[in-house]
């Protein structure tokens, strides 16, 4: 069992002269090595000290993902101290306060960017919490100390006590803490998962069963570096292998951050990606957008290579096989002349996507497998360090959550705790080193979540004969029908959204109720682009019963007849349409700062609509209220 310092001491023995850390600068990415990482730690570390960190300490760290983050765990973790990571997509004071308060930190690393954030709270929890700021400010504040000075004061104490602080971090043992990772709290307040250094480097060892990273690897770390999937799937699976890490150039806003990523994948030319669902569908978005501008022929023969990779692929498992075979000439052709091109968007050199932080809808698998850059869906969970599962190069099936990784035990469970069969449905649990050691300072909800060493997940799935791991959702997000039948939502929702160029966003709601309903955000791009394509007049009362008639028909392809029938049981399908002319988003807080949808805020929030949908009228997507939401949409 090692720590995480020993983790990176071996790194640094092993890759001292490779590259870890690309920070695009002054217009270009440079690069920090392993060797001159740990320079910087060390003197981070130590200017820690001089500052009185002592063992077990929370340092909470907000910034935006840069070397300098990475620095600041380290250095935390060198003194024996608890990082507190803080998502930078936090913009509630008492959602900060919250975090800073409940785990008792010491001192706060903020970025120029989010210091503000700090500032405005630091009144309410403690005048004199110091604050180490990473970027040079003009005016400080009391105890505002800037990140330079505080490794110049470690440099001071490197080389009057080298000793002591060598003895520091050597004390550290692989089960004292790491991090306090504080979960969303959609339902009530956040709670904080305690991940102590070997659940860290034990996930790590798990995750290399997964995949091969060489060490001639980059990625660019587009996800909040906070988030549990990139932290250790980014910055510590490619430690531990001396590949590389480079960071999302920083934007004076996070729209102006994302405008970014397309120009540093190209310029970092990245290996692999980590992705979430919503980052999967922008970029396929952005594909098609980019056929589409190129004309119908293009648009045309585009499709038709999808069609014909989709046939071929099948789901990966059984692709090539049998009398697919005879499509391989033409899935060579096309990835030639149309595929190949598409590529470069992403450097040229992309093999994978690792997909993760919410389930990934088959569609846009099939498609990114289509194209020749698979996007591999995994499963986890903080609480689990967080990897339990994933699809690799070597071994996939589309639609699943791939196998298990090494040195884990996994049962699924009924609702009496009792596991079931393979091919059953039933609670995730799971055993192993990555389990969390609990939550801080919560013993009631540790106690409901560890039991007897089993980690009960909250999410359901099942196991296929293959050991291929199949997600079904979350047990608190469930559908449930009048007759006490449970059914998840989420892969419906994904479907309506990925399979339909109309549909922007979706969600289901069946609370004992006799049919189902749902909320759909229209596509406001994709409904112009249609109606003007048919000369349809805003002006025109029709237009917008047309509008509504169209989403209408999206849904009616999952019904008996449709081409995508056989998908979902019927009755879970929505009997009424509510359409909302406002998407959910981090500002509404209808998602979360993983931008999964907050169930229980959009259900508070449209409690109305969503009555008015279980009334006979509402059964006519036409109706009045939906009308007048499209044309707010539309006309806004």
């Amino acid at each position: 069992m090692i720590t995480i310092i020993d983790f990176f001491e071996e790194s640094v023995n092993k890759f001292s002269e490779n590259i870890y850390l690309w920070e695009k600068k002054s217009g270009q990415y440079k690069g920090l090595t392993y060797k001159e990482t740990q320079t910087e730690v060390y003197r981070f570390a130590a200017g820690l000290m001089v500052l009185g960190v002592e063992k077990g300490d929370r340092i909470a760290l907000l910034s935006e993902g840069r070397n300098d983050w990475v620095i600041s765990e380290l250095g935390i973790l060198y003194t024996g101290a608890v990082n507190v990571p803080l998502s930078v997509k936090l913009t509630e004071p008492s959602e900060i306060k919250f975090r800073l308060v409940h785990s008792g930190a010491k001192m706060v690393i903020a970025s120029g960017n989010q210091l503000e954030k700090i500032r405005n709270i630091k009144n309410e929890i403690d005048k004199n919490l110091q604050i180490i700021v990473l970027d040079d400010i003009v005016n400080s504040e009391a105890n505002e100390i800037s990140y330079s000075e505080v490794k110049k004061m470690g440099d001071s104490f490197l080389s009057n006590h080298r000793n002591s602080f060598e003895e520091r971090y050597r004390s550290v043992k692989p089960d004292d803490y790491a991090n306090l990772c504080y979960t969303s709290g959609t339902t009530a307040d956040p709670k904080g998962i305690i991940l102590s250094h070997r659940n860290y480097t034990a996930n790590v060892e798990q995750a290399y069963s997964l995949m091969t990273i060489p060490s001639y690897y980059k990625t660019l770390l587009i996800l909040p570096w906070d988030h549990s999937f990139a932290h250790t799937a980014g910055l510590y699976c490619f430690m531990g292998k001396g590949a590389s890490i480079a960071s999302v150039e920083v934007g004076k806003s996070s729209m102006e951050t994302l405008k970014n990523i397309p120009l540093n994948i190209k310029e970092i030319q990245p290996s692999l990606l980590l992705s979430v669902p919503s980052l999967a569908k922008n970029f396929r978005k952005n594909i098609e957008k980019a056929i589409r501008d190129k004309g119908k022929f293009t648009e045309s023969l585009f499709n038709f290579a999808l069609n014909i990779a989709y046939k071929y692929n099948g789901i990966g498992w059984d692709r090539g096989k049998d009398i697919k075979i005879l499509l391989k000439p033409l899935v060579w052709l096309f990835d030639k002349i149309l595929f190949a091109k598409v590529r470069l968007a992403f450097g040229g050199k992309l093999k994978f996507f690792i997909g993760g932080g919410a389930l990934l809808d088959i569609e846009l698998q099939r498609f990114f497998y289509a194209i020749g850059i698979p996007m591999y869906q995994g499963y986890g969970l903080s609480e689990a360090s967080p990897i339990i599962s994933s699809n690799s190069e070597f071994k996939h099936k589309l639609g699943s959550s791939g196998y298990l990784v090494n040195n884990l035990e996994l049962k699924i469970c009924d609702d009496d705790g009792n596991e079931l069969p393979v091919g059953q449905k039933g609670e995730i649990v799971i055993k192993g080193e990555n389990v969390m050691k609990g939550y801080w300072l919560n013993d009631e909800a540790t106690s409901k979540t560890i039991k007897n060493g089993w980690l009960y997940t909250g999410d359901m799935g099942y196991l296929d004969n293959d050991g291929f791991l199949y997600v079904m959702g979350r047990f608190k997000s469930l559908l449930i029908a009048d007759d006490g039948e449970k059914y998840s939502p989420e892969g419906i929702e994904e479907a309506f959204v990925n399979q339909s160029k109309i549909i922007d966003q979706c969600m289901l709601y069946n609370n004992q109720n006799p049919y189902t309903v749902a909320l759909v955000v229209p596509n406001k791009e994709a409904l112009k682009r249609y109606l003007k394509e048919n000369n349809l007049d805003l002006n025109d009362e029709k237009t917008y019963v047309t509008a509504c008639s169209l989403i209408e028909n999206e849904i009616k392809e999952y019904r008996t007849g449709g081409k995508y029938q056989s998908m979902f049981p019927q009755r879970w399908l929505p009997s009424a349409i509510g359409i909302l002319n406002e998407p959910f988003s981090e500002d509404n807080h209808m998602m979360n700062s993983t931008l999964k949808i907050v169930r229980g805020k959009i259900v508070e929030y449209y409690k109305q609509k969503i009555e008015y949908l279980y009334t006979p009228e509402a059964k006519n997507i036409c109706n009045n209220i939906n009308i007048e939401a499209i044309k707010k949409l539309l006309i806004s």
